[in-house]
C-alpha cells in the first residue's frame, strides 16, 4: 500500500466506509463485501500505526500532553469469568472429561496459534473468520480455529507411529474466530471447545456409533434438559445434489448454502443459491423438496425405496452406510435422541462421511418455534411490510447483533474426515497431486462448546446453589483467636484431604470469621476454644443454605453444635460429606 498521511487515511477511510456500506445494503456478493472489509481493516490499522509513531515523537521531544484515559475493558467478542463462573465451567469441563475417560480417550495439547498454510484451505466459505497474526519472525501465523485441523495436523506430522498408538484422543481448549459475537448466547470470538476424535482404520460406522454414544452421554451428564443430536451423512448430500442437478463444482457452494436453514428460511437460503451463487432456480426447488425431509429410521427406508437416489453411487454408499449406523444406535440405546435431517449440510469442507450436531431448545431464536420452514418450491410473493430500520454499526463497521433475535445455536457438532491427514501428508511430500499414494489416517470426531454449554447452565448453576469455592470446612476462634492452633488443624484436615480454610488475622472477631464462611457457603464452621482443646474437643456448626425468591439464604441454625474429639474431627466430617 503507497504510504499515507493522516489526513489522506481519514478520507480514504471514510470512502471506504461508505463503500462498504452501500455494498451491504445493495446485497452484493460476499466477497466483494470481505475484500472491502479487509481493505476498511487495513487503512484503520495504518492510521494507529500513524498515531502512535506521533505519540513517540511527542514523547521524545519533550512535549506534554494529557494521558488518555485507558479503557477497562475486553476485546470484542471476549469476556472475563469470575470466581463463581470459572467454578461452573471447571464443572462442565470436569464431567466432560469425566466422560470422554469413561469412553477410553487421552489427551492431546496443540499450540492455539497454528502457520497460517496448515488452516488454509480447510474451511470453505468460513475461512474469512481466521485471525491472521503479524508476521511473526518470517512465518506467516494464525490462531486455531478448531482442533480438528491441528489435530490432523499432528497425525500427520506422527505418522506411521500415530497409527498405532492411542485411536481415542480428546482436547480442551480455546479456539478464535472473527465472527459476530452474541457473549450472553455463548457466540463468542474467543471461546473454549471439548474434542473426542477417534482416529485409524475400523469396521464401518462402529466409531462413529460410539462418538455418538458419546455426545449423548456428555450431553445427560451435564443435564442440558432435552436434546436432539441432528445426523446428515455427506454422501448422501452430495449424491442429492448430484441427481437434482447441482454441477461437481458448486456442491460445496451449494452445501454451505443449505448449511443456513437452521438460521434463515428457506427463501433467503434460495436466493443465495440462484442469485448469489448462480444455481438454477429448478434445481434450487429440487433441492428444496429434499432438505425439508427429517425423521429417523422411517426416513431412512424411504430413502432405499427412492430410486433416484439409490440410482447415484455416493447416496446409495451414504445410505448403506446409515442403515449400519441406525443398527449400533439402536444397540447403544441412543436412537431416541436422532434426527435424521437432510438439511443439515455443516460446511465445512473436510467432512467426508456422516456429520451430526446437537441442539436444544435455546439453540433456536426466541421467536423460532423450531427449524425454519422449508417452503413449498412455489415461488414465495414479496411481502408488504415496512422496511426494516437500518442496524446501528460497531466500531468495525459490522452491524450490532440485535441479542434478542439470537439463539445459543447448536451446543456440540462433529463429523468424519477421512481425507484431511491425507491432505497433509501429501502437501509435505511436495505433490498435491499424489493425495491417493500418501498415507493417510481416516478419523470421526465431535466438539463440545465449552461457552455455549455455560450458557445454558449457568442460570441452574445459580439455583442449585453453586459454590465457587469447594472449602468444606472453616476453622476458627473467639478471643485470643488461637491462630498456631488454628494454623495447625487447617494444615491436619488439608492434609487428610479436607478442604480447608481460616481468616487471616491474629485476633479476628468471631462475627468476622462467621461472615467469611458465610459468603464461601462452607457447610462446616469449625470452633476452637481453649478449655475446649485441653478437654481434646473442637465445636462444630453445620451450615447451610436455601433459595429464597431468587437469592441464596442461610438456613438460621439456633443450636450451639457438636461437640466432637479433636483426634475424631477428619472422620467425623467425613461420614457427612
Amino acid at each position: 500500500m503507497t504510504t499515507l498521511d493522516a489526513e489522506s487515511l481519514n478520507q480514504a477511510i471514510k470512502e471506504q466506509s461508505t463503500l462498504l456500506k452501500n455494498l451491504r445494503e445493495q446485497s452484493a456478493e460476499q466477497s466483494l463485501i470481505d475484500e472491502a472489509h479487509k481493505k476498511l481493516g487495513d487503512l484503520k490499522r495504518s492510521l494507529g500505526q500513524i498515531a502512535a509513531a506521533g505519540k513517540e515523537r511527542a514523547k521524545g521531544g519533550g512535549e506534554k500532553k494529557a494521558a488518555e484515559r485507558l479503557l477497562l475493558k475486553t476485546a470484542k467478542g471476549t469476556q472475563d469469568y469470575g470466581p463463581a463462573e470459572t467454578a461452573c465451567r471447571s464443572h462442565i469441563e470436569s464431567a466432560i472429561k469425566d466422560v470422554f475417560t469413561s469412553y477410553g480417550g487421552t489427551g492431546l495439547d496443540t499450540p492455539v496459534f497454528e502457520r497460517k498454510d496448515i488452516l488454509a484451505g480447510k474451511y470453505g466459505e468460513d475461512e474469512k473468520l481466521i485471525f491472521d497474526l503479524a508476521d511473526q519472525g518470517g512465518e506467516q501465523l494464525a490462531l486455531r480455529y478448531d482442533h480438528t485441523v491441528p489435530l490432523a495436523r499432528h497425525l500427520a506430522s506422527s505418522l506411521p507411529s500415530a497409527a498405532s498408538s492411542s485411536s481415542k484422543l480428546f482436547q480442551f481448549g480455546k479456539v478464535y474466530r472473527r465472527d459476530r459475537p452474541v457473549i450472553s448466547k455463548g457466540r463468542m470470538r474467543e471461546f473454549s471447545q471439548a474434542d473426542f476424535d477417534i482416529t485409524g482404520v475400523w469396521d464401518t460406522m462402529v466409531p462413529d456409533a460410539e462418538i455418538l454414544s458419546l455426545l449423548a452421554s456428555v450431553l445427560k451428564r451435564i443435564d442440558v434438559g432435552e436434546f436432539t443430536i441432528k445426523l446428515n451423512h455427506r454422501k448422501i448430500l452430495d449424491g442429492l445434489f448430484q441427481v437434482c442437478g447441482v454441477p461437481d463444482d458448486k456442491i460445496r457452494s451449494i452445501s454451505s448454502a443449505v448449511d443456513k436453514l437452521d438460521k434463515l428460511p428457506w427463501d433467503v437460503v434460495r436466493k443465495e443459491m440462484t442469485e448469489e451463487k448462480g444455481l438454477d432456480s429448478s434445481v434450487a426447488d429440487k433441492i428444496g423438496e429434499y432438505v425439508k425431509l427429517k425423521g429417523g429410521v422411517d426416513l431412512l427406508r424411504a430413502l432405499e425405496a427412492n430410486d433416484v437416489l439409490m440410482g447415484n453411487a455416493n447416496s446409495k454408499e451414504g445410505i448403506s452406510e446409515m442403515g449400519i449406523l441406525f443398527r449400533l444406535l439402536d444397540a447403544y440405546g441412543v436412537t431416541k435422541y436422532i434426527s435424521f435431517d437432510l438439511s443439515l449440510a455443516r460446511g465445512l469442507d473436510y467432512y467426508t462421511g456422516i456429520i451430526y450436531e446437537a441442539i436444544v431448545e435455546a439453540s433456536a431464536p426466541p421467536a423460532s418455534t423450531g427449524d425454519p420452514p422449508v417452503p413449498p418450491t412455489a415461488p414465495v410473493a414479496p411481502s408488504k411490510t415496512k422496511s426494516a430500520p437500518k442496524p446501528q454499526v460497531d466500531e468495525e463497521g459490522e452491524p450490532e447483533v440485535d441479542e434478542s433475535s439470537v439463539g445459543v445455536g447448536s451446543i456440540a457438532a462433529g463429523g468424519r474426515y477421512d481425507n484431511l491427514v491425507q491432505l497433509f501428508t501429501s502437501a509435505a511430500a511436495g505433490d498435491t497431486k499424489a493425495g491417493k499414494k500418501a498415507p493417510g489416517l481416516p478419523c470421526v470426531g465431535v466438539s463440545i462448546g465449552i461457552d455455549r454449554v455455560f450458557a445454558l447452565l449457568w442460570p441452574k448453576w445459580i439455583e442449585r446453589g453453586g459454590r465457587s469455592k469447594e472449602t468444606i470446612a472453616y476453622v476458627m476462634a473467639p478471643g485470643d483467636g488461637l491462630l498456631e492452633e488454628r494454623i495447625k488443624l487447617v494444615s491436619e484436615l488439608r492434609e487428610a484431604g479436607i478442604k480447608s480454610d481460616y481468616l487471616f488475622k491474629n485476633k479476628p472477631k468471631i462475627s468476622a470469621q462467621f461472615t467469611a464462611s458465610e459468603k464461601d457457603e462452607v457447610p462446616f464452621a469449625i470452633i476452637l476454644g481453649g478449655e475446649e482443646l485441653k478437654a481434646g474437643l473442637v465445636t462444630v456448626k453445620e451450615q447451610r443454605w436455601e433459595l429464597v425468591d431468587g437469592k441464596r439464604v442461610k438456613v438460621m441454625n439456633e443450636g450451639q453444635g457438636d461437640k466432637v474429639k479433636r483426634d475424631e474431627l477428619i472422620a467425623w466430617i467425613n461420614a457427612r460429606t
